[in-house]
């Protein structure tokens, strides 16, 4: 048999007060005079008949619900982004917050709609997320709402955004190798397009850094950020006699492609060839040798684009997070100085 929930009159006749008095006891509002004892009344009250407020009620008569939309491309859908909405969910709760999340695949249509129902269940404010880094169009629906991009950003950049550090990790992977004692003979691996954000900022990070030190990269190996592609590239550049020092490889599927070309020629990593790369996806440490890779925050990404979201005055402009770098063993030092 259903058990009748306990309403805010309920815990104000427990307590013996009047039901103004509960309902600032339980909102946390200090701007009437209540006795301590009336408040630990009330609040012995809450805990002796379970109490929870209807949030419901709370949103028709306040506006705010407490509650945030997610609404992505793929993120929800993919395991490797998984961390971006366990960290949203976490801070939302911390916040006493929770998350809805509307999956799109990219579908305008699909997107429309899922902006519009969360809309018409009065969600406070929204994250707009994308699988992959990129410059994304705000939905008309979300230009005057409260709203933070996470893991894209807006062509004019006023919208406030949290982004990974790609830049700066693009000078991480170049400074490992540097540290390793590489200075000639290194090689960036992966297509490098105007369109994707990774690529540039990653290439512009590596070419700052080795400019720094009046060096360039050997060359670049284009190709797929894909295994296959990548084992045919790399292949291709060992058969025509380069000997590579080291690979900088612009994501791990990259580096997996670049292993096998390297196994199949009869070389050895870091013995012959250092291998760098980014994203530190799952299977990057169980390569032999584990993969060098610089991680992708999914988690730190989350839990700061709610943070932004739910600060009052929210904050202008791009917050980039720091891509930390997890040292393997497939780097060290190049051939010639051993």
């Amino acid at each position: 048999m259903a058990v009748n929930r306990a309403t805010l009159l309920d815990v104000a006749r427990r307590a013996g007060v009047s039901r103004t008095t509960a309902s600032f006891v339980v909102t946390g509002r200090r701007d009437m005079r209540i006795s301590a004892d009336a408040e630990q009344r009330v609040l012995r009250a809450v805990r002796e008949l379970n109490y929870r407020p209807n949030l419901m009620a709370r949103g028709l008569r306040t506006n705010f619900t407490n509650t945030v939309g997610l609404v992505s491309d793929t993120i929800a859908s993919e395991a490797f982004a998984g961390e971006v909405i366990r960290g949203s969910v976490a801070t939302a709760l911390n916040h006493r917050h929770l998350l809805f999340i509307g999956e799109t695949e990219g579908d305008t249509v699909v997107e429309k709609r899922v902006v519009q129902d969360m809309l018409d269940r009065g969600v406070d404010g929204f994250l707009y997320a994308a699988m992959y880094t990129r410059e994304a169009r705000l939905p008309a629906a979300l230009r005057a709402q409260p709203v933070v991009m996470l893991n894209c950003l807006t062509k004019d950049r006023r919208t406030p955004a949290v982004l990974p550090d790609e830049f700066e990790a693009g000078r991480t992977a170049a400074r490992t190798m540097l540290e390793a004692g590489h200075r000639e003979g290194m090689w960036v691996v992966g297509e490098v397009l105007p369109v994707v954000y990774a690529a540039t900022q990653r290439l512009a990070g590596i070419t700052e850094v080795l400019s720094a030190e009046r060096l360039t990269a050997a060359g670049r190996v284009d190709c797929l950020w894909w295994p296959e592609s990548a084992y045919e590239a790399i292949g291709r550049l060992l058969v025509a006699g380069e000997r590579p020092t080291g690979l900088i490889c612009l994501n791990d599927r990259v580096a997996f492609g670049a292993y096998q070309a390297i196994a199949e020629a009869g070389l050895r990593i870091p013995q012959d060839i250092s291998v760098v790369s980014f994203d530190d996806s799952d299977l990057a440490s169980w390569l032999r040798p584990a993969l060098t890779s610089i991680a992708i925050p999914h988690f730190e990404l989350g839990r700061r684009a709610v943070e932004v979201l739910l600060t009052s005055p929210r904050p202008d402009g791009v917050r980039l997070i720091p891509m930390p770098l997890h040292r393997r063993a497939s780097v060290g030092p190049p051939r010639w100085t051993r």
